[in-house]
Formats: structure tokens, C-alpha cells, sequence
């Protein structure tokens, strides 16, 4: 499988540093391994979803409990949240920190996964969410960390796009 295993490694131990305790996911073909991490990580709750708006309503839980936690998706995952998204965590000032797998980007070989492309970044603008594109190993740890106090400190969504350049090996 093409995805990076190593860059999967970096983000969930980014994850894990920022304090993450529970991460909430759908199978997603670039987010396998980090799926695989939480599930096989003791400390970490990993909350299997049926479908991703059901993870604003884990995270939105998990803040209430106390716990810091993270909605692990694809964009089309985002694009189908939006009700949740703005329902609740929006309204209501809730942290929401979402990694969101960025397909549909340049080097997108799949057909089906380009229309949602062209509509995560002017969506996420709309809705005010402030976001990253995640590209550089190196820069993944800093920029989480930020995204999370930022989510906190703003009491808002906030989302980090996994890119290709990120999750890919080619």
C-alpha cells in the first residue's frame, strides 16, 4: 500500500504529544495506519463511526468529559459533517479538531475524489474554520500542536488537510 507508514508514525505521535486521547474515524484508505495506531495503542479510544458527522457529536462528548480528541476523515467525510459541524460545534463554541485526508488535490488519479477536492478549502473558508494543508514531515508536530491550541483557545473547529505530498509514496 502507497500510503506512509512513516508519516502516519510522525502524525499520531503529534497527535498523542498534543494530549489526543480518543480519535473518531471511518475506514479511509490514506488513514489506515493511523487507524491501526489508535486501535492498537492502550491509551488512545478509538470510537468507530458510521458515518463522519457522528464523530462531531464523540468529540463535542469527549470535550465535556475532558478529554482531547480528533475526527480522523476524508474531505467528502468533512463535506457530510457540515450539519454537525455548524449545528453544534460552531454554535455551541465547541474545540473541534479535524485531520481531514485531502483527496482531490493536484495528482488526484481518482476521478471520484476530485469534485470534492475543489469544494474542502472554499467550504472550510466559508465556514470561517481556520485550516493548514499539512505537507512537510518535519513541520507536522508544530503545526498539530497549533491547530490544537488554536481549537481550544478559539473554542471553534479547526482542520488540518493531510496531503498527498504528506500521506502518499509514490
Amino acid at each position: 500500500m502507497p500510503v506512509s507508514v512513516e508519516n502516519s508514525k510522525v502524525l499520531y505521535s503529534a497527535l498523542k504529544a498534543s494530549g489526543v486521547r480518543l480519535v473518531s474515524a471511518l475506514p479511509e484508505t490514506w488513514l489506515v495506519h493511523l487507524i491501526q495506531m489508535a486501535e492498537d495503542d492502550p491509551e488512545m479510544t478509538l470510537v468507530r463511526l458510521n458515518k463522519e458527522e457522528e464523530g462531531v457529536g464523540v468529540s463535542c462528548g469527549a470535550h465535556f468529559a475532558g478529554v482531547k480528541s480528533a475526527m480522523l476523515m476524508q474531505n467528502h467525510g468533512f463535506l457530510a459533517s457540515v450539519n454537525g459541524i455548524v449545528s453544534l460545534a460552531q454554535l455551541y463554541r465547541i474545540p473541534l479538531l479535524m485531520l481531514i485526508s485531502y483527496r482531490g488535490e493536484m495528482g488526484e488519479r481518482d476521478p471520484w475524489q476530485t469534485e470534492g477536492g475543489l469544494a474542502t478549502e472554499p467550504l472550510l473558508k466559508s465556514l470561517g474554520i481556520p485550516y493548514r494543508k499539512l505537507a512537510d514531515p518535519a513541520r507536522v508536530a508544530r503545526d498539530l500542536a497549533h491547530a490544537q491550541t488554536l481549537a481550544e483557545s478559539s473554542l471553534r473547529p479547526v482542520a488540518l488537510l493531510l496531503t498527498r505530498d504528506l500521506m502518499w509514496e509514490e
